[in-house]
């Protein structure tokens, strides 16, 4: 396409060529025919396609939110005689369908020559990035004329939330069959109780004697008593943050989560939203955060009832401390979190936003630990000031 420098010289050029012929000013006609021709020239300059190949390689390609990122791209030229002298930009698509740019310095690439050039990637913020394709743009030396066309596929980044040091978690407590709360103790995976049903259960686990008498599907819960579990239930519902609000909740979340992870506790994470990642599915060695924190970079605002997550936790108890998270506008809808009182020994709720300690003082929590702060850093001090678990 030409540029606005290439369509004023082809309109000015046609005015003069065909004014100055009308005129009988000779000189004035042949100003405007070469403004013409060169246009036209450049038009098959920079029309000429750009023949190469591309890859991308970024390092690393999970970062925490405000870390360097650098994207190196390595163009191969597959022409054959020609030198080429490209520009680019690689776009940018968040998770939230931001679109924006990057600009890649620009190269000359010789015939049969792999020229390699790299740049830094925003990484600020908290969330995905999808990273490509590289759009490739020749001009000619006017710059009359600019064809621009994509090369290579995208690459995705995962930039994780910031997260604050807590010196110590719940170690946990189990709930013996009889209704007696107790100390963790090293055993192994025991039976623990018969219950409804839900869908996703494995199907192995069902009692079918205990099912064909009451006449639904009842299966078998089992807990393993020698790894004391933390459950995390970050609110995500958009009605409960503003926007800053749900970003110091998920750093909150993933300060719990790491303290956890340090201490060698077993951990649950779930979305009020319904996404949610266990020990299991999360794996093990020395990697096993990276699937809860790509969960967390993913998080965006969105919808579900805290009542659901909450009756949900109920019916599949696998933990002795839960921890939710909420802004300070799910602070009004608190009240099933007692519904889990008597299913976790140790509840915790952190409600972090602007206006947040007013908002929770309102609340009775009975039997509840409340925090409130207005960021992820102060809800770090206040989580370290709880004198006993």
């Amino acid at each position: 396409m030409p540029t606005r420098r290439g369509i004023a010289v082809g309109a000015i050029g046609l005015v003069l060529a065909v004014g100055g012929f009308l005129a009988g000013y000779r000189e004035l006609a042949a100003l405007g025919v070469v403004a013409v021709l060169a246009l036209a020239i450049a038009l098959v300059w920079a029309g000429w396609p750009p023949r190469l190949t591309v890859e991308r390689e970024i390092e690393p390609d999970r970062v925490v939110a405000g870390e360097p990122c650098r994207a190196t791209v390595a163009m191969t030229s597959t022409a054959r005689f020609r030198v080429q002298g490209l520009t680019g930009a690689e776009r940018l698509v968040s998770q939230r369908r931001e679109h924006s740019e990057v600009a890649v310095p620009p190269v000359r690439l010789p015939a049969g020559r792999v020229a390699r050039t790299g740049y830094l990637l925003p990484a600020d913020r908290r969330g995905v990035l999808d990273v490509g394709p590289l759009e490739v743009a020749r001009q000619d030396p006017l710059g009359l004329v600019r064809a621009a066309k994509t090369f290579g596929d995208s690459t995705r980044v995962w930039v994780h939330p910031r997260s604050y040091r807590l010196s110590r978690v719940p170690v946990g407590a189990a709930r013996s069959l009889d209704g007696v709360v107790d100390a963790v103790q090293y055993g192994s995976i025991t039976f623990h109780a018969l219950r409804e049903y839900v869908p996703g259960d494995d199907l192995r686990h069902v009692h079918w004697r205990t099912s064909a008498r009451v006449g639904e599907l009842m299966v078998r819960e089992h807990v393993d008593t020698s790894l004391p579990r933390i459950v995390i239930l970050l609110d995500d519902r958009e009605s409960a943050h503003t926007e800053q609000s749900l970003e110091e909740a998920v750093s909150a979340a993933a300060s719990v989560l790491l303290a956890a992870l340090t201490a060698d506790l077993t951990v649950e994470l779930h979305l009020v939203g319904g996404r949610s990642l266990t020990g299991a599915e999360a794996g093990g060695g020395a990697g096993r955060a990276r699937p809860y924190l790509d969960l967390l970079a993913e998080v965006a605002p969105g919808d579900g009832a805290l009542p659901t997550a909450v009756q949900k936790l109920r019916q599949r108890h696998r933990g002795d401390t839960l921890v939710l998270v909420t802004g300070a506008g799910g602070a009004a809808s608190l009240d099933s979190i007692g519904l889990l009182r008597d299913v976790y020994p140790t509840v915790v709720v952190a409600v972090l936003g602007h206006g947040a300690v007013d908002r929770l003082s309102a609340r009775a929590l009975p039997g509840v630990i409340t925090l409130a702060a207005n960021d992820a850093e102060e809800f770090g001090a206040r989580w370290d000031a709880v004198s006993a678990w």
